[in-house]
Protein backbone atom coordinates (compact mmCIF):
# COMPACT_ATOMS: atom_id res chain seq x y z
CA UNK A 1 0.00 0.00 0.00
CA UNK A 2 2.99 2.10 0.18
CA UNK A 3 4.56 1.77 -2.93
CA UNK A 4 1.99 4.07 -4.61
CA UNK A 5 2.08 4.81 -8.62
CA UNK A 6 3.38 2.35 -10.65
CA UNK A 7 3.80 -0.26 -7.99
CA UNK A 8 -0.18 0.19 -7.20
CA UNK A 9 -1.02 -0.87 -11.06
CA UNK A 10 0.79 -4.31 -10.05
CA UNK A 11 -0.86 -4.70 -7.18
CA UNK A 12 -3.74 -4.97 -8.78
CA UNK A 13 -2.97 -7.43 -11.54
CA UNK A 14 -1.56 -9.60 -9.05
CA UNK A 15 -4.99 -9.22 -7.21
CA UNK A 16 -6.64 -10.18 -9.87
CA UNK A 17 -4.45 -13.04 -10.73
CA UNK A 18 -4.96 -13.98 -6.98
CA UNK A 19 -8.59 -14.17 -7.58
CA UNK A 20 -9.19 -17.01 -10.21
CA UNK A 21 -10.60 -20.36 -10.03
CA UNK A 22 -9.99 -22.44 -7.19
CA UNK A 23 -8.42 -25.26 -9.31
CA UNK A 24 -5.73 -22.65 -10.51
CA UNK A 25 -4.28 -22.47 -6.74
CA UNK A 26 -4.52 -25.94 -5.96
CA UNK A 27 -1.62 -27.07 -7.40
CA UNK A 28 0.72 -29.05 -5.19
CA UNK A 29 3.54 -26.41 -3.26
CA UNK A 30 6.36 -26.04 -5.83
CA UNK A 31 10.40 -26.02 -5.35
CA UNK A 32 11.05 -22.20 -4.80
CA UNK A 33 14.71 -20.11 -3.50
CA UNK A 34 13.56 -21.82 -0.01
CA UNK A 35 13.40 -25.39 -1.38
CA UNK A 36 9.98 -26.94 -0.57
CA UNK A 37 7.83 -25.79 2.66
CA UNK A 38 9.64 -27.21 5.96
CA UNK A 39 8.76 -26.52 9.26
CA UNK A 40 11.54 -28.01 11.91
CA UNK A 41 9.28 -28.29 15.45
CA UNK A 42 10.87 -27.74 18.54
CA UNK A 43 9.89 -28.47 22.51
CA UNK A 44 8.21 -25.79 23.60
CA UNK A 45 6.60 -27.63 26.18
CA UNK A 46 4.48 -26.28 29.48
CA UNK A 47 3.03 -27.36 33.03
CA UNK A 48 -0.42 -27.12 31.03
CA UNK A 49 1.03 -28.19 27.68
CA UNK A 50 3.49 -30.90 28.53
CA UNK A 51 3.87 -31.92 24.66
CA UNK A 52 3.48 -28.51 23.07
CA UNK A 53 5.91 -28.09 20.04
CA UNK A 54 6.37 -25.33 17.99
CA UNK A 55 7.76 -23.96 14.80
CA UNK A 56 7.66 -21.33 12.03
CA UNK A 57 7.31 -21.91 7.88
CA UNK A 58 8.24 -19.41 5.00
CA UNK A 59 5.97 -18.59 2.78
CA UNK A 60 6.25 -15.85 -0.07
CA UNK A 61 4.64 -12.91 0.98
CA UNK A 62 3.24 -12.51 -2.82
CA UNK A 63 1.69 -15.68 -3.31
CA UNK A 64 2.40 -14.53 -7.15
CA UNK A 65 5.84 -14.45 -6.75
CA UNK A 66 8.05 -17.30 -5.14
CA UNK A 67 11.08 -15.52 -6.36
CA UNK A 68 10.16 -12.09 -4.32
CA UNK A 69 10.43 -11.89 -0.12
CA UNK A 70 9.50 -14.63 2.08
CA UNK A 71 7.86 -14.08 5.21
CA UNK A 72 7.60 -16.35 8.57
CA UNK A 73 4.63 -18.00 9.94
CA UNK A 74 4.81 -18.84 13.65
CA UNK A 75 2.82 -22.24 14.35
CA UNK A 76 2.46 -24.75 17.20
CA UNK A 77 1.51 -28.54 18.04
CA UNK A 78 -0.01 -30.85 20.23
CA UNK A 79 1.11 -34.35 18.12
CA UNK A 80 -1.61 -36.95 18.15
CA UNK A 81 -1.01 -39.68 20.06
CA UNK A 82 -3.25 -42.61 19.02
CA UNK A 83 -1.89 -45.20 16.81
CA UNK A 84 -3.88 -44.17 13.89
CA UNK A 85 -4.18 -40.17 13.24
CA UNK A 86 -6.81 -38.37 11.43
CA UNK A 87 -4.51 -35.82 10.04
CA UNK A 88 -3.66 -32.02 10.89
CA UNK A 89 -6.21 -29.71 12.50
CA UNK A 90 -5.72 -26.63 11.85
CA UNK A 91 -7.20 -23.83 14.42
CA UNK A 92 -8.15 -20.32 14.55
CA UNK A 93 -9.35 -17.85 17.14
CA UNK A 94 -10.94 -15.01 14.78
CA UNK A 95 -10.17 -11.49 14.55
CA UNK A 96 -8.81 -10.92 11.86
CA UNK A 97 -5.88 -10.52 13.83
CA UNK A 98 -6.41 -12.95 16.72
CA UNK A 99 -3.33 -15.36 17.55
CA UNK A 100 -3.99 -19.13 17.29
CA UNK A 101 -0.74 -20.27 18.85
CA UNK A 102 -2.49 -21.02 22.38
CA UNK A 103 -5.41 -22.13 21.06
CA UNK A 104 -3.93 -25.45 19.41
CA UNK A 105 -3.71 -26.62 23.15
CA UNK A 106 -7.21 -25.13 24.17
CA UNK A 107 -8.63 -27.01 21.42
CA UNK A 108 -6.45 -30.37 22.12
CA UNK A 109 -7.21 -30.37 25.73
CA UNK A 110 -11.06 -29.27 25.53
CA UNK A 111 -12.43 -32.32 23.23
CA UNK A 112 -13.19 -35.75 24.53
CA UNK A 113 -9.28 -37.60 25.11
CA UNK A 114 -10.13 -40.02 22.05
CA UNK A 115 -10.87 -37.57 19.78
CA UNK A 116 -8.02 -35.52 20.54
CA UNK A 117 -5.80 -38.64 20.59
CA UNK A 118 -6.17 -38.78 16.80
CA UNK A 119 -4.91 -35.41 15.71
CA UNK A 120 -1.80 -33.63 14.82
CA UNK A 121 -4.16 -29.68 16.48
CA UNK A 122 -2.21 -27.15 14.84
CA UNK A 123 -2.17 -23.54 15.34
CA UNK A 124 -0.64 -20.71 13.49
CA UNK A 125 -0.25 -16.88 13.92
CA UNK A 126 -1.61 -15.73 10.60
CA UNK A 127 0.75 -13.36 8.12
CA UNK A 128 1.34 -9.96 10.08
CA UNK A 129 0.57 -11.40 13.71
CA UNK A 130 1.91 -11.93 17.06
CA UNK A 131 4.91 -14.41 16.42
CA UNK A 132 4.93 -14.56 12.61
CA UNK A 133 7.55 -12.00 11.17
CA UNK A 134 6.89 -9.27 10.08
CA UNK A 135 4.43 -8.55 12.68
CA UNK A 136 2.38 -5.31 12.10
CA UNK A 137 2.09 -2.65 15.09
CA UNK A 138 1.11 0.71 13.00
CA UNK A 139 0.63 2.82 15.78
CA UNK A 140 1.53 1.93 19.28
CA UNK A 141 -0.98 3.60 22.15
CA UNK A 142 -3.66 3.99 19.13
CA UNK A 143 -6.25 3.09 22.15
CA UNK A 144 -4.49 4.77 24.94
CA UNK A 145 -6.94 6.72 27.19
CA UNK A 146 -8.68 9.11 27.06
CA UNK A 147 -9.80 9.00 23.19
CA UNK A 148 -12.22 11.71 21.85
CA UNK A 149 -15.65 10.97 22.50
CA UNK A 150 -17.57 8.32 20.22
CA UNK A 151 -20.18 9.86 19.42
CA UNK A 152 -20.39 13.07 16.68
CA UNK A 153 -22.02 15.47 18.96
CA UNK A 154 -19.92 18.42 17.11
CA UNK A 155 -18.64 18.30 14.28
CA UNK A 156 -15.63 19.30 15.55
CA UNK A 157 -15.74 15.97 17.52
CA UNK A 158 -16.51 14.53 13.95
CA UNK A 159 -13.72 15.83 12.36
CA UNK A 160 -10.78 14.94 15.00
CA UNK A 161 -12.33 11.59 14.84
CA UNK A 162 -11.77 11.20 11.28
CA UNK A 163 -8.43 12.62 11.36
CA UNK A 164 -7.36 10.44 14.29
CA UNK A 165 -8.66 7.41 11.87
CA UNK A 166 -6.85 9.01 8.36
CA UNK A 167 -3.68 9.28 10.47
CA UNK A 168 -3.87 5.49 11.69
CA UNK A 169 -4.17 4.67 7.68
CA UNK A 170 -1.42 6.85 7.50
CA UNK A 171 0.77 5.53 9.97
CA UNK A 172 0.20 1.60 8.10
CA UNK A 173 1.43 2.71 5.01
CA UNK A 174 4.45 4.51 6.33
CA UNK A 175 5.47 1.79 7.84
CA UNK A 176 4.39 -1.08 6.14
CA UNK A 177 3.59 0.14 2.39
CA UNK A 178 5.48 -3.02 0.92
CA UNK A 179 3.47 -5.52 3.09
CA UNK A 180 0.37 -4.04 3.30
CA UNK A 181 -1.26 -5.00 -0.51
CA UNK A 182 -0.35 -9.17 0.81
CA UNK A 183 -1.95 -8.56 4.00
CA UNK A 184 -5.31 -10.28 3.54
CA UNK A 185 -7.89 -13.50 3.79
CA UNK A 186 -6.69 -15.20 0.48
CA UNK A 187 -2.82 -14.68 1.16
CA UNK A 188 -3.93 -16.28 4.60
CA UNK A 189 -5.62 -19.09 3.31
CA UNK A 190 -2.77 -19.71 0.87
CA UNK A 191 -0.03 -19.77 3.61
CA UNK A 192 -2.60 -22.77 5.29
CA UNK A 193 -2.48 -24.86 2.29
CA UNK A 194 1.57 -24.49 2.39
CA UNK A 195 1.30 -25.28 6.08
CA UNK A 196 -0.77 -28.36 4.79
CA UNK A 197 2.27 -29.13 1.89
CA UNK A 198 4.76 -28.47 4.78
CA UNK A 199 2.69 -31.49 7.28
CA UNK A 200 2.91 -33.98 4.29
CA UNK A 201 -0.95 -34.08 4.38
CA UNK A 202 -3.27 -34.00 1.25
CA UNK A 203 -6.20 -32.97 3.23
CA UNK A 204 -6.77 -30.63 6.16
CA UNK A 205 -9.52 -30.47 8.64
CA UNK A 206 -9.81 -27.02 10.21
CA UNK A 207 -11.71 -25.92 13.08
CA UNK A 208 -12.54 -22.08 12.82
CA UNK A 209 -14.25 -19.39 15.43
CA UNK A 210 -15.60 -15.82 14.31
CA UNK A 211 -13.62 -14.38 11.21
CA UNK A 212 -11.71 -17.70 11.36
CA UNK A 213 -15.39 -19.28 9.86
CA UNK A 214 -14.57 -16.73 6.68
CA UNK A 215 -10.49 -17.99 6.54
CA UNK A 216 -11.63 -21.73 6.29
CA UNK A 217 -14.47 -20.62 3.82
CA UNK A 218 -11.96 -19.10 1.57
CA UNK A 219 -9.94 -21.81 1.86
CA UNK A 220 -12.35 -24.03 0.87
CA UNK A 221 -13.05 -22.09 -1.87
CA UNK A 222 -9.59 -22.30 -3.45
CA UNK A 223 -9.06 -25.54 -2.37
CA UNK A 224 -11.78 -27.43 -2.41
CA UNK A 225 -10.14 -30.96 -2.69
CA UNK A 226 -8.11 -30.60 0.71
CA UNK A 227 -11.05 -29.96 2.59
CA UNK A 228 -11.37 -33.09 4.77
CA UNK A 229 -13.69 -31.95 8.22
CA UNK A 230 -14.54 -28.55 9.06
CA UNK A 231 -16.00 -26.83 12.06
CA UNK A 232 -17.16 -23.33 11.76
CA UNK A 233 -18.31 -22.25 15.04
CA UNK A 234 -20.22 -18.69 15.20
CA UNK A 235 -20.28 -17.77 11.96
CA UNK A 236 -19.16 -14.50 9.73
CA UNK A 237 -21.58 -13.33 7.04
CA UNK A 238 -19.33 -13.71 3.96
CA UNK A 239 -21.49 -11.44 1.71
CA UNK A 240 -21.63 -8.96 4.11
CA UNK A 241 -17.79 -8.36 4.56
CA UNK A 242 -16.92 -5.70 5.27
CA UNK A 243 -19.07 -2.67 5.78
CA UNK A 244 -22.61 -4.07 6.07
CA UNK A 245 -21.57 -6.81 8.56
CA UNK A 246 -20.26 -4.29 10.89
CA UNK A 247 -23.84 -2.46 9.96
CA UNK A 248 -25.39 -5.82 11.38
CA UNK A 249 -23.04 -6.06 14.60
CA UNK A 250 -24.25 -2.49 15.80
CA UNK A 251 -27.97 -3.72 15.62
CA UNK A 252 -27.26 -7.10 17.29
CA UNK A 253 -24.56 -5.75 20.02
CA UNK A 254 -27.59 -3.36 20.98
CA UNK A 255 -29.70 -5.90 21.59
CA UNK A 256 -27.65 -7.94 23.77
CA UNK A 257 -26.40 -4.90 25.81
CA UNK A 258 -30.45 -4.77 26.89
CA UNK A 259 -30.32 -8.27 27.60
CA UNK A 260 -27.20 -7.62 30.25
CA UNK A 261 -29.21 -4.51 31.13
CA UNK A 262 -32.36 -7.08 32.15
CA UNK A 263 -30.26 -9.57 33.78
CA UNK A 264 -29.05 -6.75 36.27
CA UNK A 265 -32.66 -5.64 36.42
CA UNK A 266 -33.30 -9.44 37.39
CA UNK A 267 -30.75 -9.36 40.35
CA UNK A 268 -31.44 -5.55 41.58
CA UNK A 269 -31.45 -7.21 45.18
CA UNK A 270 -27.53 -7.59 44.42
CA UNK A 271 -27.02 -4.38 42.19
CA UNK A 272 -29.34 -2.17 43.52
CA UNK A 273 -29.86 -0.32 39.91
CA UNK A 274 -33.58 -0.74 39.69
CA UNK A 275 -35.93 -3.73 38.18
CA UNK A 276 -37.24 -2.21 35.19
CA UNK A 277 -34.62 -2.81 33.06
CA UNK A 278 -35.59 0.14 30.71
CA UNK A 279 -34.21 2.33 33.94
CA UNK A 280 -31.30 0.29 34.32
CA UNK A 281 -30.34 1.19 30.83
CA UNK A 282 -30.92 4.84 31.07
CA UNK A 283 -28.94 4.52 34.03
CA UNK A 284 -25.84 3.33 31.99
CA UNK A 285 -26.31 5.66 29.44
CA UNK A 286 -26.05 8.49 32.45
CA UNK A 287 -23.07 6.40 33.62
CA UNK A 288 -21.58 7.18 29.84
CA UNK A 289 -22.88 11.06 29.43
CA UNK A 290 -20.98 11.39 33.13
CA UNK A 291 -17.70 9.91 32.32
CA UNK A 292 -17.81 11.97 28.83
CA UNK A 293 -17.75 15.27 31.31
CA UNK A 294 -15.61 13.77 33.32
CA UNK A 295 -13.44 10.64 32.66
CA UNK A 296 -13.79 8.17 35.86
CA UNK A 297 -10.03 8.04 37.56
CA UNK A 298 -8.89 10.15 34.73
CA UNK A 299 -8.82 7.22 32.34
CA UNK A 300 -12.25 6.18 31.84
CA UNK A 301 -13.73 8.14 29.14
CA UNK A 302 -17.01 7.22 26.84
CA UNK A 303 -14.87 5.61 24.37
CA UNK A 304 -13.23 3.72 26.88
CA UNK A 305 -16.51 2.43 28.77
CA UNK A 306 -17.94 1.26 25.77
CA UNK A 307 -14.73 -0.40 25.32
CA UNK A 308 -15.25 -2.26 28.60
CA UNK A 309 -18.42 -3.48 28.12
CA UNK A 310 -18.69 -4.74 24.17
CA UNK A 311 -16.84 -7.57 25.51
CA UNK A 312 -20.02 -8.31 27.54
CA UNK A 313 -21.84 -8.48 24.16
CA UNK A 314 -19.64 -11.50 23.11
CA UNK A 315 -19.65 -13.28 26.50
CA UNK A 316 -22.45 -13.41 29.16
CA UNK A 317 -19.47 -14.87 31.41
CA UNK A 318 -18.50 -11.34 32.13
CA UNK A 319 -21.73 -9.98 32.82
CA UNK A 320 -21.54 -9.97 36.97
CA UNK A 321 -18.21 -8.53 36.57
CA UNK A 322 -19.18 -5.81 34.65
CA UNK A 323 -22.25 -5.29 36.52
CA UNK A 324 -20.51 -5.32 39.70
CA UNK A 325 -18.47 -2.15 38.14
CA UNK A 326 -21.81 -0.28 37.36
CA UNK A 327 -22.95 -0.67 40.37
CA UNK A 328 -20.49 0.91 42.29
CA UNK A 329 -19.61 3.45 40.22
CA UNK A 330 -23.78 4.76 40.27
CA UNK A 331 -24.32 4.09 43.30
CA UNK A 332 -20.88 4.71 45.58
CA UNK A 333 -19.22 7.24 42.98
CA UNK A 334 -16.33 4.44 43.02
CA UNK A 335 -14.32 5.60 40.22
CA UNK A 336 -11.86 3.02 40.91
CA UNK A 337 -14.54 -0.02 40.16
CA UNK A 338 -14.48 1.08 36.26
CA UNK A 339 -11.26 1.72 36.02
CA UNK A 340 -10.07 -1.55 37.40
CA UNK A 341 -13.15 -3.38 34.75
CA UNK A 342 -11.61 -1.19 32.15
CA UNK A 343 -8.09 -2.80 32.83
CA UNK A 344 -9.78 -6.03 32.65
CA UNK A 345 -11.86 -6.12 29.72
CA UNK A 346 -10.91 -2.95 27.92
CA UNK A 347 -7.56 -1.84 28.13
CA UNK A 348 -5.43 -2.31 24.57
CA UNK A 349 -2.10 -3.75 25.27
CA UNK A 350 0.66 -4.63 22.71
CA UNK A 351 -0.92 -7.58 21.31
CA UNK A 352 -4.04 -5.65 21.01
CA UNK A 353 -2.19 -3.35 19.13
CA UNK A 354 -1.16 -5.82 16.71
CA UNK A 355 -4.42 -7.35 16.45
CA UNK A 356 -6.07 -4.12 15.49
CA UNK A 357 -3.41 -3.10 13.03
CA UNK A 358 -3.77 -6.89 10.91
CA UNK A 359 -7.51 -6.19 11.57
CA UNK A 360 -7.69 -3.36 9.53
CA UNK A 361 -5.04 -4.39 7.33
CA UNK A 362 -6.92 -7.56 6.24
CA UNK A 363 -10.83 -6.06 6.18
CA UNK A 364 -9.81 -2.39 4.69
CA UNK A 365 -8.16 -4.72 1.66
CA UNK A 366 -10.68 -8.03 1.50
CA UNK A 367 -13.37 -5.54 -0.06
CA UNK A 368 -14.17 -2.56 -0.74
CA UNK A 369 -15.28 0.13 1.48
CA UNK A 370 -17.06 3.45 1.22
CA UNK A 371 -14.67 6.28 0.34
CA UNK A 372 -17.07 9.39 1.12
CA UNK A 373 -17.10 9.56 4.67
CA UNK A 374 -20.88 11.26 4.30
CA UNK A 375 -22.24 7.61 3.36
CA UNK A 376 -20.21 6.66 6.38
CA UNK A 377 -22.04 9.40 8.30
CA UNK A 378 -25.37 8.47 7.12
CA UNK A 379 -25.48 4.64 7.79
CA UNK A 380 -24.30 5.24 11.24
CA UNK A 381 -26.57 8.12 12.29
CA UNK A 382 -29.65 5.92 10.90
CA UNK A 383 -28.50 3.12 12.98
CA UNK A 384 -27.28 5.12 16.29
CA UNK A 385 -30.79 6.15 16.18
CA UNK A 386 -32.13 2.19 17.06
CA UNK A 387 -28.79 0.99 18.52
CA UNK A 388 -27.14 3.61 20.30
CA UNK A 389 -24.82 1.31 22.23
CA UNK A 390 -22.09 0.67 20.32
CA UNK A 391 -22.48 2.21 16.64
CA UNK A 392 -19.86 5.11 16.51
CA UNK A 393 -17.62 3.11 18.98
CA UNK A 394 -17.48 0.64 15.89
CA UNK A 395 -17.77 3.27 13.21
CA UNK A 396 -14.29 4.73 14.36
CA UNK A 397 -12.92 1.40 14.68
CA UNK A 398 -13.36 0.65 11.20
CA UNK A 399 -12.99 3.98 10.01
CA UNK A 400 -9.52 4.04 8.68
CA UNK A 401 -10.97 2.00 5.33
CA UNK A 402 -12.85 5.13 4.36
CA UNK A 403 -8.74 6.48 3.43
CA UNK A 404 -6.84 2.88 3.60
CA UNK A 405 -3.86 3.60 1.01
CA UNK A 406 -4.36 -0.52 -1.03
CA UNK A 407 -7.05 -0.25 -3.19
CA UNK A 408 -9.54 -3.40 -2.10
CA UNK A 409 -9.59 -6.73 -3.03
CA UNK A 410 -13.15 -8.03 -4.86
CA UNK A 411 -14.97 -9.92 -2.14
CA UNK A 412 -14.20 -14.10 -2.33
CA UNK A 413 -17.87 -15.57 -3.32
CA UNK A 414 -17.59 -18.86 -0.87
CA UNK A 415 -20.45 -20.74 -2.70
CA UNK A 416 -19.19 -24.05 -2.87
CA UNK A 417 -20.98 -27.16 -3.99
CA UNK A 418 -17.81 -29.42 -3.71
CA UNK A 419 -16.99 -30.07 -0.06
CA UNK A 420 -17.79 -32.96 1.94
CA UNK A 421 -19.99 -32.54 4.76
CA UNK A 422 -18.69 -29.34 6.75
CA UNK A 423 -20.10 -28.78 10.59
CA UNK A 424 -21.48 -25.52 11.30
CA UNK A 425 -22.29 -23.68 14.67
CA UNK A 426 -24.41 -20.61 15.89
CA UNK A 427 -26.32 -19.11 19.00
CA UNK A 428 -29.48 -17.62 17.79
CA UNK A 429 -28.53 -14.14 19.68
CA UNK A 430 -24.99 -14.06 18.99
CA UNK A 431 -24.10 -9.97 18.91
CA UNK A 432 -20.39 -10.69 16.97
CA UNK A 433 -22.04 -12.55 14.16
CA UNK A 434 -25.64 -12.69 13.74
CA UNK A 435 -27.72 -15.78 13.45
CA UNK A 436 -28.45 -14.96 9.90
CA UNK A 437 -24.70 -15.20 8.59
CA UNK A 438 -24.95 -18.71 9.67
CA UNK A 439 -27.79 -19.43 8.30
CA UNK A 440 -26.57 -17.79 5.03
CA UNK A 441 -23.55 -19.95 4.87
CA UNK A 442 -25.75 -22.66 5.69
CA UNK A 443 -27.05 -22.68 2.30
CA UNK A 444 -23.87 -21.42 0.52
CA UNK A 445 -21.84 -24.61 1.71
CA UNK A 446 -24.09 -27.13 -0.01
CA UNK A 447 -24.01 -30.19 2.45
CA UNK A 448 -23.46 -28.48 5.09
CA UNK A 449 -25.37 -29.02 8.19
CA UNK A 450 -26.38 -26.30 11.09
CA UNK A 451 -26.56 -26.61 14.83
CA UNK A 452 -28.12 -24.07 16.55
CA UNK A 453 -27.84 -23.00 19.87
CA UNK A 454 -31.72 -21.12 20.53
CA UNK A 455 -31.62 -18.25 22.68
CA UNK A 456 -27.87 -18.67 23.04
CA UNK A 457 -25.98 -14.99 23.09
CA UNK A 458 -22.08 -15.79 23.31
CA UNK A 459 -19.41 -15.83 20.38
CA UNK A 460 -17.99 -19.29 20.27
CA UNK A 461 -20.32 -21.73 21.82
CA UNK A 462 -18.39 -25.19 20.98
CA UNK A 463 -15.82 -26.18 24.25
CA UNK A 464 -18.07 -23.89 26.11
CA UNK A 465 -20.20 -26.59 28.60
CA UNK A 466 -22.38 -27.33 26.61
CA UNK A 467 -22.24 -31.00 26.27
CA UNK A 468 -25.42 -30.96 23.84
CA UNK A 469 -22.89 -28.80 21.31
CA UNK A 470 -20.22 -30.72 21.96
CA UNK A 471 -21.44 -33.94 21.75
CA UNK A 472 -22.01 -33.36 17.72
CA UNK A 473 -18.50 -31.31 17.65
CA UNK A 474 -16.70 -34.75 18.88
CA UNK A 475 -19.37 -37.29 16.59
CA UNK A 476 -17.78 -35.04 13.71
CA UNK A 477 -14.08 -35.01 14.55
CA UNK A 478 -14.45 -38.84 15.23
CA UNK A 479 -16.42 -40.36 12.28
CA UNK A 480 -17.42 -37.52 10.22
CA UNK A 481 -21.31 -38.04 11.20
CA UNK A 482 -23.37 -34.50 10.36
CA UNK A 483 -26.59 -34.95 12.04
CA UNK A 484 -29.37 -33.93 8.71
CA UNK A 485 -32.50 -32.52 9.87
CA UNK A 486 -35.48 -30.77 8.31
CA UNK A 487 -35.66 -26.91 7.67
CA UNK A 488 -33.06 -24.43 8.47
CA UNK A 489 -31.64 -26.21 10.90
CA UNK A 490 -30.13 -29.80 10.91
CA UNK A 491 -29.88 -29.91 15.18
CA UNK A 492 -31.04 -27.44 18.10
CA UNK A 493 -29.23 -27.06 21.55
CA UNK A 494 -30.57 -25.40 24.39
CA UNK A 495 -28.71 -22.40 25.59
CA UNK A 496 -27.02 -22.68 28.67
CA UNK A 497 -28.15 -21.18 31.38
CA UNK A 498 -27.27 -17.27 32.36
CA UNK A 499 -24.60 -16.77 34.73
CA UNK A 500 -25.79 -15.51 38.80
CA UNK A 501 -24.31 -12.69 40.34
CA UNK A 502 -21.06 -13.27 41.72
CA UNK A 503 -21.92 -12.69 45.87
CA UNK A 504 -24.57 -15.73 45.27
CA UNK A 505 -22.77 -18.32 43.44
CA UNK A 506 -21.92 -21.17 45.19
CA UNK A 507 -20.35 -23.45 42.31
CA UNK A 508 -19.57 -22.31 38.97
CA UNK A 509 -21.55 -22.32 36.28
CA UNK A 510 -20.88 -25.69 33.99
CA UNK A 511 -18.66 -24.74 31.38
CA UNK A 512 -17.36 -21.72 33.01
CA UNK A 513 -13.86 -22.19 33.31
CA UNK A 514 -13.64 -23.57 29.72
CA UNK A 515 -15.89 -20.38 28.78
CA UNK A 516 -13.78 -18.06 30.60
CA UNK A 517 -10.54 -19.76 28.32
CA UNK A 518 -12.03 -19.92 25.34
CA UNK A 519 -12.99 -15.93 25.36
CA UNK A 520 -9.75 -14.88 26.83
CA UNK A 521 -8.23 -16.59 23.31
CA UNK A 522 -10.81 -15.53 21.10
CA UNK A 523 -9.59 -11.71 22.01
CA UNK A 524 -12.61 -10.00 21.55
CA UNK A 525 -11.94 -6.44 20.92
Amino acid sequence: MKKRAGALCGIAALAAAAIVTPAADAAPARATPHGGPHITWKKCGTTDRPTLQCGSLKVPLDHGNAYGRWISIALSRIPHTAKTSQGPLLVNPGGPGGSGLSLAGFVASSLPKKVAAQYDVIGFDPRGVGKSEPALDCEPGHFDPVRPSSAPATQAIERTNTERAAAFARACETKYHDVLPYIDTVSTAKDMDLIRAALGAQKINYFGYSYGTYLGAVYAKYFPERVRRFVLDSIVDPEGAWYRDNIDQDLAFNDRHRAFMAWVAKYDATYKLGKDPAKVEAKWYAMRDAVTKKPAGGTVGAGELEDTFLPGGYYNGYWPHLAEAFSAYVNKKDADALVGAYENFGAVDAAGDNGYSVYTAVQCRDADWPRDWRQWHRDNAAVNAKAPFSTWNNAWYNAPCASWPVPPLKRTDVANDALPPVLLFQATDDAATPYEGGARVHQLLRGSSLVVEQGGGNHGITLSGSTCLDGYLSAYLATGKVPRGHGTADAVCRKLPDPKPLATRETAAPGATNGATLHRLLRVR
